[in-house]
């Protein structure tokens, strides 16, 4: 029964060249990252950095030993088993590959809701577009890319150039605010306060709901699977992780000089957009258009990340998809979003804070199944013997992720209230 899941699932044989398989790497890194980095990050990096301050660099530093644990364990399982995570779920547990879908599906929609959100705001700061209009057009390129004869490749590339652009800008940004970086170091490790619901918001806005999944699958799809890909799966879920933490603390940075220095940088007005106020106060009008910069390509990237991943989801209801009908049902997804997005009247730095958090809570579903797969079930891994280190630390954040969503779920939901 399993071996058969595991042949309807593999999506393509492991055998590749050196040039295929590093370009497959590269682009499940940038589109893993990408997808981390998206509007959503930046929004709630430049909310908390506000509320928190310094302190808030202990909430980055266990976001990123939480996004080690969970992508080392997921990327390693997909790739081993060579299935998606919903067909995963459903061999270890009969019936939950259906409800993580359902999950993940519903999650993406909402975050890309506001990813939509992200690319208005971005085009608003870059020319004073106003944001519904932006954000359609930001959509329509979206789709464009998925239309296209060759989108596979143009995903890859496009993703790989705007990931390189917002992380270098963000340097410069960080670079310009002068920020007090021996404050930072210290509460990273000691903390002045510690909160929960911004640690639970920080870790969905970053390897939540179908973050977790996005650069696996795309490994998937690429055909990099299999014991033979394991140690190069491992590096690329690492570099992937490096670069998703050095971007959040160099976005914190950059921030935290901005308070540090006295701004009043406003969180809770109905147009509110903290981390526009933090780069323009930082470097004037010119930092303002290079933040509409970072926020478009942020807010694009994820548009493209959330719509494929939640979509590679939908092949647990219909397993003979074809890749033509896959990215006809990417293009319907990003509509559906656009939609909501045009009608929704929640604040866009609001809601990208909401689905962070919602993304949190959909986090530990999913992955205590996957660590009881690979405890319980290793007639899935194909013979593998899982690491004991990796299953226990798996273990540990499973634990703490669903304590932190229970401690946090009335705090994330009030945000939709507020």
């Amino acid at each position: 029964m399993e071996q058969s899941a595991i042949s309807m699932t593999t999506v393509a044989p492991a055998r590749m060249s050196a040039k295929s398989r590093r370009a497959a790497l590269v682009a499940a890194i940038f589109l893993m990252a990408t997808s981390a980095i998206g509007p959503g990050f930046i929004t709630q990096t430049a909310t908390f950095t506000t509320k928190l301050g310094a302190a808030f660099a202990f909430a980055i530093l266990a976001s990123i030993l939480i996004d080690f644990v969970v992508q080392l364990n997921i990327w390693r399982i997909v790739t081993l088993t060579k299935m998606r995570a919903s067909d995963l779920a459903n061999a270890a547990f009969p019936g939950s590959g259906y409800l993580l879908a359902i999950l993940v599906i519903v999650g993406g929609l909402f975050f890309n809701i506001g990813n939509i959100g992200g690319t208005g705001l971005g085009i608003n700061a870059m020319i004073g577009l106003d944001p519904k209009l932006g954000g359609a057009i930001s959509a329509l390129l979206s789709i464009g890319i998925f239309l296209s004869k060759r989108a596979g490749m143009a995903v890859d590339r496009f993703i790989v150039l705007a990931g390189i652009l917002m992380i270098a800008l963000t340097v410069y940004v960080a670079f310009a605010s002068a920020p007090p970086v021996g404050d930072a170091l210290f509460q990273t490790f000691l903390p002045s306060t510690i909160d929960f619901a911004t640690i639970t918001t920080i870790v969905g806005g970053t390897v939540g709901g179908y973050i977790t999944y996005s650069g696996a699958h795309r490994l998937l799809d690429k055909g990099t699977v299999g014991i033979e890909n394991l140690g190069a799966v491992n590096r690329a879920a690492l570099t992937g992780i490096a670069v998703t933490g050095l971007m959040r603390y160099v976005l914190f940075l950059a921030v935290l000089g901005v308070v540090a220095g006295g701004a009043v940088i406003d969180v809770s007005g109905a147009g509110a957009n903290p981390a526009a106020q933090a780069f323009q106060a930082a470097t004037g009008n010119i930092g303002l258009r290079i933040f509409g910069v970072i926020f478009w390509a942020a807010a694009i990237t994820s548009v493209i990340g959330a719509a494929y991943t939640s979509v590679s989801f939908v092949t647990i209801f219909k397993r003979d998809i074809t890749e033509r009908a896959r990215s006809i049902a990417t293009v319907i997804f990003i509509a559906v979003s656009l939609f909501f997005y045009v009608i929704i009247t929640t604040p866009p730095a609001q809601m990208l804070v909401f689905v962070g958090g919602l993304n949190g809570l959909i986090l530990p579903i999913g992955l205590s199944i996957f660590i009881y797969a690979a405890w319980a079930r290793s007639d899935l891994m194909g013979g593998y013997r899982y690491p004991r280190w990796l299953l226990v630390l798996g273990v540990l954040v499973c634990a703490l992720t669903w304590y932190m969503g229970y401690k946090s779920i009335g705090p994330i939901f009030a945000l939709l209230a507020a």
